[in-house]
């Protein structure tokens, strides 16, 4: 049903609703209904009460509001009603079956239900409503009034609740999403630990590995016998192994004190047969990441030692049986 025929069944000329449609922009009845109240020509008084400040508490506002909302309804009914008698002078007759009709909503109902198709003006006036027909016809208006309005508190609420339920799924969604980016964050840093750690520990067997490599290489240059034998099954008697004269060594192990530059100081045991290159090979590993070149040196008597000295057992360095050798720039 459109608006139009919405507002000829309350009531309204056609002309009028037209009218109130066309100013209100067709936004709907209900503003058109309103412009038609407001430009009605019987403006009843509606009845207020005066309360003073100490009365204006929240059930009496509440009843008061309740009361003025039954007012507005009765008197926009009462406005409707007038309004659509006292616009009209004269009527509609059917010319098929002669029946008189006040309204253009009235003949078009009509000739839907019976299927007649001729109407004419009429110069006879239809007799006004009684006082039980008017009370009637407001209760009527009263009723479409409030329903209209119970519909758009209804919608209201129903959209709002809408707006609430997508909010909160929203706020679900964010959480879940920000929740599995922590794990993910969580897991990939603990991943990265590991990583390092086990970088590190590959790091220490590859230089352990290399020390022992380079012990072994100067084992074998000097025919020094294996301090530490592999392990031979009792069925297999040992190998005898055969190495050329050495002369014998009053110490079979020397002390030497390294002074670094930074006025720290290393101290290890090494085998006199060793060679200058291994305690190199120690102040290098155990400098705390200091990566620039450096040379050895004794103090008394003061002496440099060369890459030629690099390759000299420490027993014909006079490093035995213990020495301090200092640290200082490359010569």
């Amino acid at each position: 049903m459109s608006d139009l025929s919405m507002l000829m069944d309350m009531g309204f000329d056609k002309s009028q609703a037209e009218r109130a449609l066309q100013v209100t922009g067709n936004k709907g009845v209900e503003p058109a209904m309103e412009w038609l109240l407001a430009h009605a020509d019987v403006n009843e008084p509606i009845p207020q009460e005066t309360f003073s400040d100490g009365e204006k508490s929240e059930g009496l506002q509440t009843q008061m509001e309740i009361t003025e909302s039954e007012n507005d309804d009765h008197n926009e009914a009462v406005k409707v009603l007038d309004e659509e008698l006292a616009a009209q002078a004269k009527s509609l007759k059917c010319d098929e079956c002669n029946k008189k009709f006040r309204t253009d909503s009235e003949v078009e109902f009509h000739a839907v239900k019976t299927g007649h198709q001729s109407f004419s003006e009429s110069s006879e006036e239809i007799k006004p409503l009684s006082e039980e027909e008017k009370k009637e016809q407001i209760k009527k208006l009263e009723t479409i009034i409030k329903q209209r309005r119970a519909e758009r508190e209804e919608q209201e609420k129903k959209e709002a609740l809408e707006k609430e339920i997508s909010r909160r799924k929203t706020g679900q969604e964010i959480t879940q999403v920000r929740q599995k980016m922590q794990e993910e964050e969580m897991k990939q840093l603990a991943e990265a630990k590991r990583r390092e750690k086990l970088e590190a520990k590959q790091a220490r067997q590859r230089v352990l590995e290399q020390i022992e490599r380079d012990k072994q290489a100067r084992r074998e240059k000097f025919n020094m016998p294996n301090p530490n034998p592999p392990a031979t099954s009792p069925s297999e008697p040992p190998k005898a192994i055969v190495t050329p004269a050495t002369p014998i060594e009053n110490y079979d192990q020397t002390r030497i004190q390294v002074r670094l530059m930074n006025g720290e100081c290393l101290t290890h045991s090494f085998s006199p047969n060793e060679e200058l290159a291994a305690v190199r090979l120690f102040v290098q590993m155990n400098r705390s990441g200091d990566p620039t070149p450096f040379s050895l040196m004794t103090n008394f008597p003061k002496k440099v030692f060369t890459e030629e000295d690099m390759n000299t057992p420490l027993s014909k360095l006079g490093l035995v049986p213990s020495a301090v050798l200092i640290v200082c720039k490359p010569q």
